[in-house]
């Protein structure tokens, strides 16, 4: 679970609704002083929000990129249902093409980012539709399926939400892995951001994590420029996987050093350094 240094937005940013032929969704949409050179669509991962990039907003935007973090369906503010089947992987795809087509339908460059899962769920999207975007960036999610620990703490967690109230599960991980501070201290913040999550969008996606296959050759054969980036330690998939998939997709490969599975937190200006010289690679070319 990623836990953002504050839920506080900076200056730059401002919470908003992204209305689009598929529903509407809560965003924070940071805003370059100047023309922006380009637009960032960030997608998070398992259990988390558009929060989790806070600490990202403000260097990309001194680096001349609008970024528009999304939570997506039944993810924290963004509105869901209590069925699972909106939840198919295909189903969060097609919603991240309709976030595209809303962002750029004046015109204009995007560049499409997801964190694990959000990885997991763009790679979808490209492989449904390329054309909304300029590239891709593979934030610590792996070429498929989860390592085996993980595959086991998330069936555990699914199992639990079938069964138990959100505020009970919350407790629970709680004694086991207690939230550091953020922002209204004593992890109140983390604890709101769960208990608005739908719990059968955990339940989906987390099989989505548990089952996925190895689509990376299918990736590759879009020509589309991808960044895979990680922190050197990820307990998630092993580094080790997002070497080998760099160099199939003939990505460009970003470590962070003193990153682990969320280098948006734990080194965002390092981390937006990266980004915004990928970026800017590739619209120069």
């Amino acid at each position: 679970m990623s836990r953002p240094p504050t839920f506080t937005p900076p200056p730059c940013a401002t919470r908003r609704v992204l209305r689009t032929e598929r529903g509407d969704f809560a965003v924070l949409d940071a805003v370059p002083a100047g023309t922006a050179r380009a637009t960032a669509l960030l997608l998070p991962g398992y259990t988390g929000s558009k929060e989790d990039f806070i600490a990202l907003l403000e260097p990309l935007c001194a680096a001349g990129y609008r970024v528009v973090a999304v939570d997506g369906r039944g993810q924290y503010e963004s509105e869901g249902t209590d069925q699972q089947e909106p939840y198919a992987q295909g189903e969060l795809a097609r919603d991240v093409l309709a976030q595209a087509a809303a962002l750029t339908e004046g015109g204009g460059t995007l560049h499409l980012l997801g964190h694990s899962l959000g990885g997991q769920i763009s790679r979808a999207a490209v492989l449904l539709d390329a054309t909304p975007f300029r590239s891709l960036t593979l934030m610590s999610s792996g070429p498929a399926e989860v390592v085996a620990a993980q595959r086991d703490k998330v069936k555990m967690l699914g199992d639990a939400l079938s069964v138990l109230s959100m505020d009970e599960v919350w407790e629970a991980m709680r004694a086991l892995d207690p939230p550091q501070d953020a922002d209204t201290g004593d992890g109140e913040d983390m604890r709101r951001r769960w208990l608005r999550h739908r719990p059968a969008q955990l339940i989906a996606t987390g099989a989505q994590l548990r089952t996925e296959p190895d689509r990376v050759d299918e990736l590759a054969a879009l020509h589309l420029p991808v960044h895979v980036l990680s922190g050197e330690r990820d307990d998630v998939w092993p580094v080790e996987q997002f070497d080998a998939m760099a160099r199939r997709l003939g990505a460009r490969r970003t470590t962070i050093a003193g990153a682990e599975h969320s280098p948006n937190t734990a080194r965002p200006h390092e981390t937006a350094e990266a980004l915004a010289a990928f970026w800017d690679s590739v619209d120069g070319a």
